[in-house]
């Protein structure tokens, strides 16, 4: 009783999902959504103030969300749930130039027709997140294509644990480090590390205000990071004091916690010889190596930043996320733990994982890597146009100006009063970048890598010119 008959084996040869997904009503379907957004698109297309009608019930929903999360949002934005690639409506009905991307997670920018399209077939899932006990295929799919992104050049990356966050991916990698190098319980990172939010994370993390009145859940010492302004001096102090350390608590580090480029630190990009002065005696010490890219991926040359500066060799576990849509963490066969420490009800929701390959198709037709591809072209001039803006207001702005899609500039005298006050001024214009760093702190852009063009990157220049005057005005 309960078993198939032979009848029913023999009169459908495909899967009845198969079927719904070739059904030409959802075809058809999805050419009028297409349709649709493509119209409503066209009607985006520049920079604009918000509709003073709906002022009133915009303050209303504000006051109402600060009322529920217990404060007021870092700046006033509230999305109407469309755009068009780097330009976002607001509820407001106000459009921005969005050169932040919710901290770089839109790839291709906003409502993108093929994003959308992928969401779709999220929908048509009968799981809104999958996980432990509810794995689909979309998620095996999602977890090969990482592992085979970070194999390319030999890193020794096996595995794939998806999450539902950058701080839970990084959780993980964390968990597999201790893990492997059980009772070793230290971690070295680099000064003004950034890893997330959650209890170990907050420990790891070079900010004393984001753990105030938390517990100490990790001994974490750190290390200079690369000093663009004199990378040779800086080298021979980390390597000197990566050293010391090891010799003062031999066989007690878990692992090096290394982002490639300091992302919340300030932008500022690592280089081949400054980690592989580290990463070798690392090695020799037998301390496992992580490369935290959930802000990174994508946005270099190479789709992980470690690959960027030819350190595959030292990639023992890998945390992705933002630009993904859906979290990672990478990790090789030796790491593998051996308890079951790696489990989640939620990995992911369905639209993430979908969404998060489409993403990494959209990046790879984009033309984005490369030596000469979009991400190094388009930040050479991005680079440069800012430069020119720091030579004609040089008590404004000044450099240095981040590496690939993570662009990012000093403004004033480099204080964060003066920094919020200059993001404050571009949200007015229509500007959105986001503060980052401390002594001094800068502000930062992530365009999105897979649609942006000069066009949208003279826009943000105009928009941010139009900014510093108003800021010099304020500052005096």
């Amino acid at each position: 009783m309960g078993q198939p008959s032979e009848s029913s084996d023999s009169s459908h040869s495909t899967l009845v999902a198969a079927d719904l997904r070739a059904d030409s009503r959802i075809a058809e379907a999805r050419r009028l959504i297409a349709e649709a957004v493509a119209d409503h698109s066209r009607r985006i297309q520049d920079v604009q103030a918000a509709n003073p009608d709906l002022l009133s019930s915009y303050q209303q929903l504000l006051s109402r969300l600060s009322v529920t999360r217990g404060g007021p949002p870092f700046w006033p934005y509230l999305s109407s749930g469309f755009g068009q690639g780097p330009y976002v409506e607001l509820a407001d009905g106000s459009v921005k130039l969005d050169f932040i991307g919710g901290i770089g997670v839109h790839g291709a920018g906003h409502s993108h027709a093929e994003m959308i399209d992928a969401a779709l077939d999220a929908a048509l899932e009968d799981t809104v997140m999958q996980g432990n006990l509810q794995q689909h295929p979309p998620s095996i799919k999602m977890s090969e294509r990482l592992i085979e992104l970070a194999r390319v050049d030999g890193a020794a990356i096996d595995h794939c644990l998806l999450s539902t966050s950058g701080a839970m991916a990084n959780e993980n990698a964390l968990k597999i480090a201790l893990h492997h190098k059980y009772p070793a319980d230290r971690i070295i990172a680099f000064d003004n590390a950034f890893a997330g939010r959650s209890l170990a994370m907050a420990a790891l993390t070079d900010r004393a205000n984001y753990r105030m009145g938390l517990p100490l859940a990790l001994n974490v010492d750190y290390l200079p990071f690369r000093d663009p302004a004199n990378p040779e001096r800086s080298l021979r102090w980390a390597v000197d004091e990566l050293h010391r350390m090891l010799n003062r608590h031999p066989d007690r580090y878990a692992a090096f916690w290394a982002e490639p480029i300091a992302g919340e630190g300030g932008y500022y990009p690592g280089s081949h010889d400054f980690f592989r002065a580290l990463c070798e005696p690392l090695r020799e010490a037998g301390v496992p190596i992580i490369f935290d890219e959930v802000q990174s991926f994508s946005r270099t040359s190479r789709p992980y930043a470690f690959q960027h500066y030819g350190l595959d060799e030292f990639a023992d576990i890998v945390t992705v996320g933002k630009i993904t849509q859906v979290c990672a963490t990478l990790y090789g066969e030796a790491f593998k733990p051996k308890g079951p420490i790696l489990s989640q009800t939620f990995t992911g929701s369905s639209s993430s994982i979908a969404t998060g390959l489409k993403m990494l198709d959209l990046l790879e037709s984009g033309n984005c890597f490369g030596r000469q591809g979009q991400n190094v072209v388009r930040h050479e001039y991005f680079a440069s146009q800012l430069n020119s803006l720091a030579e004609k207001y040089p008590a404004l702005i000044r450099g240095p100006f981040g590496e690939g899609m993570m662009i990012a500039f000093t403004p004033g005298d480099g204080s964060a009063d003066q920094a919020k006050q200059l993001m404050m001024t571009m949200y007015e214009v229509g500007l959105l970048g986001f503060v980052c760093g401390s002594d001094p702190t800068r502000i930062r852009f992530l365009p999105p890598p897979a649609t942006t063009t000069n066009e949208h990157i003279d826009a943000a220049i105009s928009l941010l010119e139009t900014s510093l005057l108003k800021f010099s005005k304020q500052v005096g």
